[in-house]
């Protein structure tokens, strides 16, 4: 039997939380934060999903002058269901005037198997922040890759700051995993930082490593996009790229 769940949080400025609703295998847990006046949220799986069919769903705003941090305490793990069916995973970011919203999930992996489409929209006011870390795993350690498909669209001050679409494993347009998307790589990700500083110091692009590259976008953001043979070494491209681009947080 399929799930359908939706986990809210809501952060204020202050630190306070006056929304922290977990729903089905999305539980979310206040944590303590690394700076006073500001609000972290750990995710917590509380069973195994999501599960072909299963109807995930995860909304977090930051409201005016929050800075609101959210992590996870494990991987995400795509798993098949009994009836084949592909799962739907969407993610609600929200950032108002002056807020700082930190999105640090741990690493999607799609088992063999599994199919899942997963939508992340952002929608940031002008004068908002945003760190954002995408990381997806194909298969399981010696195992082939399940079906995924991701979205990232975000919207800064009502206008396109970013939207782009992969898809990878069986049934996925031809080529996904040749020399112009991964090149056989089974680990990648993404890094976004919104930040009105670049306004004044532009990113300058430029490649880091052989499998990863830093783009400046106009916004002001910067969004570092990387391959991996598996999930450490992309993290550690992602951390010393965030730790070039902005302050650490939490």
């Amino acid at each position: 039997m399929s799930v359908r769940a939706t986990a809210r949080i809501v952060a204020r400025a202050g630190g306070a939380l006056p929304v922290l609703e977990s729903d089905g295998p999305l539980a979310v847990r206040r944590t303590r934060a690394r700076e006073a006046g500001t609000a972290r949220v750990t995710v917590v799986g509380a069973m195994s999903a999501p599960l072909g069919g299963d109807r995930l769903a995860l909304e977090a705003r930051a409201g005016d002058g929050a800075h609101l941090t959210v992590d996870a305490a494990a991987a995400t793990v795509s798993l098949p269901g009994p009836t084949g069916a592909t799962a739907h995973y969407d993610v609600h970011l929200a950032a108002g005037e002056r807020a700082r919203l930190v999105w640090l999930p741990e690493r999607l992996i799609a088992a063999k198997g599994s199919s899942l489409r997963m939508r992340t929209t952002v929608e940031l006011s002008a004068t908002a922040c945003l760190v954002l870390r995408e990381e997806q795993v194909l298969g399981r350690t010696d195992e082939e890759p399940g079906t995924l498909l991701t979205r990232l669209t975000v919207h800064r001050a009502g206008r396109p700051l970013l939207d782009q679409e992969l898809a990878c494993g069986p049934g996925a347009p031809g080529g996904w995993d040749g020399p112009a998307v991964l090149a056989g790589h089974r680990a990648v990700g993404q890094l976004l930082v919104v930040d009105g500083a670049f306004e004044a110091e532009p990113v300058v692009p430029r490649q880091l490593g052989a499998t990863a590259v830093l783009t400046p976008l106009a916004g002001p953001a910067a969004l570092v996009t990387a391959l991996a043979p598996d999930a450490r070494a992309l993290r550690r491209v992602l951390d010393e790229a965030l730790a070039g681009l902005t302050r650490d947080d939490g």
